[in-house]
């Protein structure tokens, strides 16, 4: 017969009380029992067996939640309570949420709201090549000459952005698919090239469309969405290394442009007695041993 049985901190690690690590340290500390015996660890869990803990059943773990949500101008992505226009507050959802990534304050449009932690920085890294679509409208006509720099990388914060898709839309307006998140990126850009964005909405995340959902109202995501979501951060990285690869080019070049210098610098000693002496003073040298007498 085949073994359905747990390791029993794995057993409790899955029903979201905390990690196996921790688990391990509350069966140690004799605080949790099986079927009325105190375990200990190595200990497995079938089907039927009755855990508790500190003598109180477990809870089972929340249903995992994915939602896309409109959000409107004015709203804060933050779960701090200070704020009075946080996001979490504003969708008030009975189970404990958190967004995924941020939009700017007046900015508008798809945001992702869950209480799966794994998937969130994998979703969020740029090496993981994750695609998010805006439609953006500025204060004046977009150019040729701006498509093409907004594409090929636009110096900010310290870097340049990664090449990026950008198309006109109308006179004003464009669209761009961007991998990267930085703080007020595509502001930030616009801003460089003497643009300012007056509307900033995303339309997309990967494979997931804003469509029709209308701003301020939510959705949970469709069980093929779900699927085809995990299908993509499958391979993802949830650390910074994903990330770390174009910093760590732009530090590189950065460091070589510091420590070139001019010829010319080069052959200026800075102390007398590292370099070679000024003509004036092996001049001034040479004469006073000539002039030297005895006694002096």
């Amino acid at each position: 017969m085949p073994d359905n049985s747990l390791s029993l901190n794995k057993f409790i690690s899955n029903t979201g009380r905390c990690s196996r690590r921790e688990a391990d340290k509350l069966i140690k500390e004799g605080r949790v029992t099986i079927n009325g015996k105190i375990a200990v660890l190595g200990n497995r869990v079938s089907p039927g067996d009755k855990v508790l803990i500190d003598k109180k059943s477990l809870k089972a773990k929340p249903r995992t939640l994915y939602l896309a949500f409109n959000k409107p101008v004015g709203i804060v992505c933050t779960t701090d309570e200070r704020e009075k226009k946080n996001i979490i507050r504003f969708i008030n959802h009975p189970e404990r949420l958190f967004p995924i990534g941020r939009l700017d304050k007046p900015s508008q449009g798809l945001i992702f709201l869950t209480n799966d932690g794994d998937i969130v920085n994998k979703i969020l890294r740029a090496g993981n090549n994750h695609e998010k679509e805006y439609q953006v409208t500025v204060d004046r006509p977009v150019t040729d000459k701006f498509i093409q720099k907004m594409q090929a990388g636009v110096p900010i914060l310290d870097t340049v952005t990664q090449p990026c898709q950008v198309t006109q839309l109308g006179d004003d307006t464009f669209k761009i698919i961007l991998t990267q998140g930085l703080n007020r990126q595509i502001r930030r850009m616009c801003e460089y090239l003497g643009y300012n964005v007056t509307r900033l909405k995303r339309t997309r995340i990967m494979h997931v469309q804003l469509s029709k959902l209308p701003p301020g109202k939510w959705r949970e995501l469709t069980p093929r969405e779900v699927k085809k979501l995990k299908h993509l951060i499958g391979d993802s990285s949830k650390t910074e290394e994903a990330s770390a690869i174009p910093e760590k080019k732009v530090r590189e070049k950065k460091t070589k442009r510091k420590s070139v210098q001019s010829p010319k610098e080069k052959e200026e000693p800075t102390d007398f007695f590292e370099g070679k002496k000024p003509k004036w003073l092996v001049k001034k040298e040479r004469n006073k041993k000539r002039n030297w007498r005895p006694g002096q």
